[in-house]
């Protein structure tokens, strides 16, 4: 009886020292990134409710999601507001450690990044004027089609429509004034967005119609393997425990009830 009570203590101890030399190796081994005990993110924060400008800092879901990676790896959250087609160079360089900014992950991005998991669903839509004659995106053909440059929405609608029918604006609010001055027909761009800048502005509509349907995703330097690893990790907890559902519905669904309080 001693002898079995010694074996089964002797075999705790083991397991105590297994766990707490793992538990170590956690904390001696951190991940890389650019600067030390910083998780720098590049983001174009003008495409709300995934990222958009709040005072004088920054919010919207991918902001917090970010936020949310940065605080289970132990690091600082430094948000870097750029151009988006200057997002995947600035990664791929290393001068940001991840982009996160409604990305879609496509077989060319690949091949300049790796990207983690997927987090959330985008789709791409149409928005006209509420008296335009366009139903459905069949009607685009030969129409002058506005799009934030450098989105997939831009790539489609070149490879779709010609690029001679497409206008590339900085970023989504430019292609919505373009369409308001009637210097484009439409603007496709991501569903969220456009449902921020049709609420904000009279005598639009987006059509019922979907015009892509495409995947988010965090693009990370092709060489960083550790870090890549540690969001996927993370991401997948926060599906899990369902806190990434939570920061989604934050923000898409507080803005659907506001719309629906408005028409009412």
């Amino acid at each position: 009886m001693k002898k079995t009570f010694l074996s089964i203590l002797a075999a705790l101890i083991c397991m105590t020292m297994v766990f707490s030399m793992t538990a170590f190796a956690a904390e001696a081994a951190p991940v890389s990134t650019v600067e030390e005990g910083v998780l720098n993110i590049a983001t174009n924060a003008e495409f709300p409710p995934y990222e958009f400008k709040e005072g004088d800092g920054f919010a919207g879901i991918d902001i917090e999601i970010a936020g949310a990676i940065a605080e289970a790896l132990g690091l600082e959250l430094k948000v870097n507001d750029v151009e988006f087609g200057s997002i995947i160079g600035g990664v791929q360089s290393g001068k940001y450690d991840i982009g996160i900014a409604g990305m879609t992950k496509t077989e060319e991005r690949l091949q300049s990044v790796n990207f983690s998991e997927t987090y959330a669903i985008g789709v791409q839509v149409i928005i006209v004027k509420e008296d335009s004659d366009i139903q459905t995106a069949d009607d685009l053909v030969g129409r002058k089609i506005g799009v934030q440059q450098d989105t997939t929405g831009d790539i489609y609608c070149c490879g779709d429509f010609g690029d001679e029918n497409v206008t590339e604006y900085r970023n989504g609010a430019e292609a919505v004034q373009g369409l308001i001055a009637g210097k484009v027909d439409c603007v496709v761009i991501d569903n969220e967005p456009a449902k921020s800048y049709v609420a904000a502005t009279e005598g639009l509509k987006i059509l019922d119609t979907e015009y892509v349907t495409e995947e988010y995703a965090i693009c990370i330097a092709k060489e960083s393997e550790d870090l890549l690893a540690a969001i996927n990790g993370v991401i997948k907890d926060l599906q899990e425990s369902g806190k990434l559902q939570e920061i989604v519905d934050k923000y898409i669904s507080a803005g659907e009830e506001a719309e629906e309080e408005e028409s009412k």
